[in-house]
């Protein structure tokens, strides 16, 4: 049993910390307004890589390419089903052969004909090993990609002869296993097309894309201004149903969440995707109407370098368990987010079909079990766990929230925050695996299925598996899954997958996130999807 001190305890370490940074900062960090007449501006953060749709696994380069390219599906905001888009049509027989119908009269930006052509040549080039795309394992499935992308050496074949184009508005994948939820994978940015203006030279389209999109890069106001912000604009001969309610839009990266909260409240920034922790206890009096509160398909996590000496060794899995039951969650959850947020229960979201209790007592507030799992495994490498955050998002505040817990179970100062000042630096040494400590993971829904919170992050190899996890009997569970035809049968393999989680513990499950925004008065029509993403085109400009 939890006593009350200890939450007073959390809850006013937690208090210490929003005084400290309520509603600091300059509302005008960042590169924020000034935006053309009949814009609007949003908050964001600096995308981490060049602008190509295969290499973009975070929200900073996930928010331009989304306003900027279509694929073949897209999503439904309520319910996060797919929606077509340039597809006619994509049917198979066995989820292994798929033959995509394209509809006709799309164009590129700049007047180019988007055909089967654009999206072959995409994928092959995405998942090409020298093309050092992050998201090339996404491609992974396709017959052929193991001689564009060997495990070691150089591609053996420029093209995977599991793609082939039929005619202008026809294509035809073969994969080399059945996957029942590949079509749901194909609003995700990695499979959109792209321009033969992109292999003149990859580099410079990454700075000033050309896309198929309802916006286009505003080159004239500024185009990817770097650190400060980026402006599109609507593209008027877009043939998708969502086409831009506004003339454009700037996305506006603030040095602190705190810094763009004011920004909003003081009607200098027009929609924020997060509150930071300091306003949430008043986000809702402050914007009135203006506040956004809705269900949100994503989750916060730990992560650890499972490639580094100390983390890899088998004892750590206990260390891990023990640090997981160091964390008070329901206390955190309450003195931080005010009950808004959930306490994780394993690593789908609320809403995921097949989401349950799967971590059990590892997810369970247990200060002596915790001590006694860390002694076990060795203690934690090094004596000491740091946190890694980035500082321009509102994340500090939990971070050392956690930490504080941790140290409380444990009777120490085991555990610290570590600060990056960009989001975008913070991914560089995760995603390049240069990390020795934990860091705060989030994830979001890319489609709704267990396959993107387990089988695209935790795979052997897969594009977004950061920590280095790698343990067969996961990966073959994720394979039959995945595989099933059967709903009830994928999902009991999915949750056999993640039983193995919990004897691994690659991250540490924290809460589920809803989405708390907010708009200025200066918009209307300000809503977000079921995977926390603004909904750029409904945005209007009152005039």
């Amino acid at each position: 049993m939890r006593g009350t001190t200890r939450v007073k305890w959390i809850a006013g370490v937690g208090m210490l910390a929003l005084a400290a940074t309520a509603c600091g900062g300059d509302s005008d960090s960042g590169g924020g307004g000034g935006a053309p007449s009949g814009y609007y501006t949003a908050s964001s953060t600096e995308p981490q890589n060049l602008l190509q749709p295969a290499n973009a696994n975070e929200t900073g380069g996930f928010y331009p390419l989304s306003m900027l390219f279509r694929g073949l599906y897209t999503y439904d905001a309520k319910t996060g089903e797919t929606v077509s888009a340039m597809a006619e049509s994509m049917d198979s027989p066995d989820n292994v052969t798929w033959t995509v119908k394209l509809k006709s009269g799309w164009t590129f930006h700049n007047g180019e004909p988007v055909n089967a052509k654009s999206f072959v040549d995409a994928w092959n080039w995405g998942a090409l090993s020298t093309s050092k795309q992050l998201n090339s394992t996404w491609f992974q499935p396709i017959v052929g990609y193991d001689q564009v992308h060997p495990a070691e050496g150089n591609p053996t074949a420029q093209t995977m002869s599991g793609l082939k184009v039929v005619d202008d508005t026809t294509f035809t994948i073969q994969l080399t296993h059945p996957i029942s939820s590949f079509k749901a994978q194909m609003g995700y940015t990695p499979f959109m097309p792209l321009p033969q203006e992109f292999y003149k030279d990859p580099e410079k389209y990454g700075a000033a894309p050309i896309g198929n999109g309802p916006f286009q890069l505003d080159t004239a106001n500024g185009g990817w201004d770097r650190k400060k912000s980026i402006t599109v604009k609507r593209f008027d001969n877009y043939q998708g149903a969502d086409k831009a309610k506004s003339d454009g839009v700037r996305l506006v990266f603030y040095t602190t969440y705190d810094a763009a909260y004011t920004a909003l409240r003081d009607n200098k920034l027009d929609v924020i995707d997060q509150i930071p922790v300091s306003a949430v206890g008043n986000f809702q009096k402050d914007l009135g109407n203006r506040a956004i509160v809705q269900p949100q398909l994503s989750i916060q996590k730990i992560g650890f370098p499972l490639y580094d000496a100390g983390w890899g060794t088998p004892g750590a899995a206990k260390v891990r368990q023990g640090l997981s039951m160091a964390i008070d969650r329901d206390g955190i959850t309450k003195a931080l987010y005010k009950g808004m947020e959930q306490p994780a229960v394993d690593w789908l979201a609320p809403g995921v079909p097949g989401q349950m209790d799967i971590c059990g007592e590892t997810c369970k507030y247990d200060p002596a079990k915790a001590k006694q799992l860390i002694a076990e495994g060795g203690g934690i490498p090094g004596g000491k766990l740091t946190i890694a955050t980035n500082a321009d998002g509102p994340h500090k505040e939990w971070v050392t929230a956690v930490c504080n817990s941790i140290n409380q179970a444990l009777g120490s100062t085991a555990c610290e925050p570590k600060l990056y000042a960009e989001f975008s630096v913070a991914r560089e040494e995760i995603t390049n695996k240069k990390m020795t400590g934990a860091y705060r993971t989030g994830w979001k829904a890319d489609y709704p299925f267990p396959d993107n919170f387990l089988n695209d992050i935790y795979r052997t190899g897969a594009a977004s598996n950061d920590s280095g996890y790698s343990n067969a009997n996961f990966d073959n569970l994720a394979k039959q899954a995945q595989g099933a035809t059967d709903e009830a049968q994928a999902l009991k393999l999915w949750q056999d997958a993640e039983k193995q989680m919990v004897q691994d513990l690659p991250s540490i499950p924290l809460w589920y996130y809803v989405t708390k925004a907010g708009s200025s008065t200066k918009v209307s029509n300000v809503s977000f999807d079921v995977f926390g993403n603004p909904e750029f085109t409904e945005v209007t400009v009152n005039k």
